[in-house]
């Protein structure tokens, strides 16, 4: 099956659905603060604002209760309008996968319409706060990850392309970068390099997940990897992206961000991931453990090795952290700190994407 032939079935499923949204759901007008809420994913939002709270805590420029607090808020709710989108676009594709026909908006909860809207209000609001509480570099990096994901991979490459999850994966590495500029007003290496770090653990996460999955994206009509090339060549790329990552962890540690707790955390959680890699990579296509197994890891790697970042950040060689709002940080991000590092141990079993 080739990109052409499932980007025309999904044009013609796109239309059926679009055309019989306009008539009323007997449900319609009926949805909760519950459906809202899952409208916005809110276990990857969770993830998302974890990212973004170890750039935050990671910056060399200390921010005050109020404006720590009010950066968080306005993080979340762009991570969750991005959700609302994504889901307000993709109600087509939704309403013909087992994964996700539950969700409120193909269930009739919520109306296509309302989803837009709820979107469109929430990524205002969390751009504006943003703005007023911190710098306009971090509002604009925000509204531009809220586009990315909306409008370059969700109505675009999504539909188009089995490179949808590898380009498309660089609104979901953003939240680092706009938690560091929240602080610092500026973009620098530091950031970049956590960036890098969920830019490549994407794929393999992804993927993984879709090995096991891959006759729902075919009857969605979703160009994803394993539809499009296959089983074999999908683990290869596995293994492909799995290395890189694994380089790319150890760069906070070779470019002095964070110490040898993290160099060493990041080593070990690294040979673990490569392992399991390379057991989905020899394995035949009956056996959908080892894609799991990796799936589950990849979640469990990512929490973890930004856990690391956190917990190493204070022992590593760094410079001196200086408070823009005077002495009153160094509590908050402390108890930052270890809040970010205990959400991460309680949503590291999360499974949705």
């Amino acid at each position: 099956m080739n990109v052409k032939s499932i980007a025309d079935q999904l044009g013609e499923r796109r239309a059926g659905f679009v055309s019989s949204s306009h008539s009323a759901h007997p449900l319609a007008g009926c949805w909760s603060v519950s459906d809202l809420v899952a409208l916005t994913k809110p276990r990857v939002m969770m993830l998302a604002v974890f990212t973004a709270l170890v750039g935050l805590a990671s910056a060399p420029v200390r921010l005050d209760p109020l404006t720590t607090f009010a950066a968080v808020l306005a993080i979340a709710a762009g991570a969750g309008a991005a959700g609302v989108l994504n889901m307000w676009y993709d109600a087509d594709i939704d309403a013909v996968m087992a994964r996700t026909a539950m969700r409120p908006i193909p269930r009739g909860k919520v109306s296509r319409f309302e989803a837009l809207v709820f979107g469109l209000v929430l990524s205002g609001f969390a751009v504006a706060v943003l703005a007023l509480a911190t710098n306009l570099t971090a509002a604009a990096l925000l509204a531009s990850t809220i586009l990315f994901y909306v409008v370059v991979y969700t109505a675009w490459l999504k539909r188009a392309t089995r490179q949808n999850i590898v380009i498309g994966g660089a609104a979901g590495a953003l939240p680092p970068v706009i938690g560091w500029a929240a602080a610092t007003g500026e973009i620098g290496l530091e950031p970049l390099t956590l960036f890098l770090v969920i830019f490549l653990w994407t794929p393999p996460h992804f993927w993984a997940l879709a090995l096991n999955r891959t006759d729902d994206y075919a009857r969605a009509g979703v160009p994803m990897l394993p539809v499009v090339a296959g089983r074999v060549a999908t683990t290869r790329q596995i293994l492909i992206y799995s290395g890189l990552l694994v380089l790319a962890s150890e760069l906070p540690w070779v470019l002095g961000f964070a110490g040898t707790i993290y160099g060493a955390i990041a080593a070990i959680c690294g040979a673990l991931f490569l392992l399991l890699a390379g057991q989905l990579n020899r394995s035949t296509g009956a056996d959908r453990r080892a894609a799991h197994r990796l799936f589950v890891f990849s979640i469990f790697y990512l929490f973890v090795l930004f856990a690391a970042l956190l917990v190493d950040h204070g022992s590593g060689p760094f410079p001196p952290m200086r408070s823009a709002h005077g002495s009153r940080g160094a509590p908050v991000h402390a108890e930052l700190k270890l809040g970010a590092v205990r959400s991460a141990c309680r949503i590291v079993n999360f499974s949705e994407v």
